[in-house]
C-alpha cells in the first residue's frame, strides 16, 4: 500500500452547520506531527471548503512530510459556481507542488449528493430524503451522465494549471467515467447492505488499469455502527438531522473491530491509498455529562473535549489540544506501522508546467 492516510476537516458548513468553527493553525501544526509521527501516515486527504484554510493545513502537512491529497470540498454549490472554484484551488494546489511538497488534487466528493443540480433538493437535507424515499430508482436515472459531464469540463479547466495527478472521490451514485482521471478514487464504506459483495466490488475498480485509492473508510463511535458503514450518521440521529437518539450505546471498540476487518481487505486487494475517515469532528463533541454525547455519531478517531478545563492535562505530545484519541486512534496507528511507510511518489503522471 503506497499511500496510508487520513480524512482531514478543516470546514465547511453542511447542514446549517459549520463542522469546524475553531481552526487554529497552531493546533493545525501540532495534529499534522502528531498524523505524521504518531499515527504514521504518510498521507493525508484535507478537505473543505475555505480554499484559504485548505492551503494553510496543507502547507503544514508538506512541512511534516505528508504527501498531499488537496481535496477542494463545495458543499451546495451550482456547477458555475464549483468550476471557478476548482480552477482556483487547482492553482493554489500545483503552487504546492512547484514548492517541492507531493500533491494529488481531488476534484471534489460526491457531487450527486452535496452540490445543487442533480438531485432534487436544495439543500443535502432535502436531497437525502429523496434518496430514502419511494422514487430513488426513477430519481437517480440520467444523474451518473450529468455527472461524468460536468467532471469532464472541471478536468478539462484544472489540467493546464494543476501538472500532478488528478481524482475525485466518487459514490457508487455517481458512475464516474474514469477516463479524464489518473486514480480511481472511492469512497467504500462497508455495511452490512454491501458485506457480501465488498471484496469483488473492490476488485472491479482495478479494471480501469488505473490505481485505486479509497479515499473514504469509516464507522461512528455507537455500538452496531459497523453495520450502516457510511449512514451511520444518519442512523444516529432523529429525523430533525440534529438530535442524537436516545438508545445508542457509546462503543469506541466498534471502529476498532471495524478498522481490524478492513484493513486487512484493502490491503490484501491491492489499494493503493487508503484515507480513513476521519481524524477530528469538529461539530461532535464527547461529553460525560450536561448534554449529548454527540461523538457517538462521529467517524472521528480522536474525540472533541468541548470544556478547555477538561482538555487532556497529562504530559503528553497531545496536552492542550482540543481532543483527546479514541481506542480507533491507537488501533488504526498500529496497523499503519506494521505497513510500514514505502516512500514512493504519488501515483500519476507529473506533467512539466511548461509544457
Amino acid at each position: 500500500m503506497r499511500d496510508k492516510g487520513i480524512h482531514y476537516d478543516t470546514g465547511l458548513h453542511f447542514m446549517g452547520r459549520h463542522s469546524r468553527p475553531s481552526f487554529d493553525p497552531g493546533d493545525v501544526e501540532r495534529e499534522m506531527g502528531i498524523i505524521a509521527g504518531e499515527l504514521h501516515c504518510d498521507a493525508i486527504r484535507i478537505i473543505g471548503d475555505d480554499p484559504g484554510r485548505i492551503d494553510t493545513a496543507a502547507r503544514l502537512a508538506a512541512a511534516e512530510g505528508l504527501r498531499v491529497w488537496y481535496s477542494p470540498f463545495p458543499c451546495e454549490m451550482t456547477e458555475e459556481q464549483m468550476l471557478p472554484y476548482f480552477t482556483d484551488c487547482a492553482r493554489r494546489a500545483e503552487c504546492l507542488r512547484r514548492e517541492g511538497a507531493d500533491v494529488v488534487l481531488v476534484t471534489g466528493c460526491e457531487l450527486s449528493m452535496f452540490a445543487r443540480g442533480y438531485l432534487p433538493g436544495d439543500t443535502f437535507a432535502d436531497r437525502i430524503k429523496v434518496l430514502t424515499g419511494p422514487d430513488r430508482e426513477a430519481t437517480l436515472r440520467g444523474v451518473p451522465q450529468r455527472v461524468n459531464a460536468f467532471l469532464g469540463k472541471v478536468t478539462d479547466a484544472v489540467r493546464p494549471v494543476f501538472r500532478g495527478p488528478v481524482t475525485y472521490a466518487s459514490s457508487p451514485l455517481d458512475g464516474v467515467d474514469w477516463a479524464p482521471f489518473d486514480i480511481v478514487g472511492l469512497d467504500a464504506f462497508r455495511s452490512l447492505r454491501n458485506a457480501a459483495t465488498y471484496r469483488e466490488d473492490l476488485r472491479k475498480e482495478f479494471a480501469h488499469g488505473k490505481p485505486v485509492a479509497v479515499l473514504e473508510v469509516g464507522c461512528c463511535t455507537f455500538r452496531g455502527a459497523g453495520d450502516h458503514g457510511g449512514a451511520g450518521w444518519y442512523v444516529a440521529m432523529e429525523p430533525d438531522g440534529v438530535t442524537l437518539r436516545p438508545d445508542l450505546v457509546r462503543d469506541e471498540g466498534e471502529q476498532v473491530r471495524y478498522i481490524d476487518e478492513i484493513m486487512p481487505v484493502l490491503a490484501e486487494e491491492g489499494v493503493d491509498s487508503v484515507f480513513w475517515f476521519s481524524f477530528l469532528d469538529g461539530r461532535s463533541p464527547h461529553r460525560t455529562h450536561g448534554g449529548p454525547d454527540l461523538d457517538m455519531a462521529s467517524y472521528s478517531i480522536v474525540k472533541l473535549i468541548e470544556e478547555e478545563e477538561a482538555r487532556p492535562s497529562r504530559p503528553g505530545i497531545w496536552t492542550g489540544l482540543p481532543w483527546e484519541p479514541k481506542e480507533a486512534f491507537h488501533a488504526l496507528a498500529g496497523h499503519y506501522a506494521r505497513l510500514g511507510r514505502p516512500g514512493a511518489g504519488a501515483p500519476g503522471p507529473d506533467r512539466d508546467p511548461a509544457a
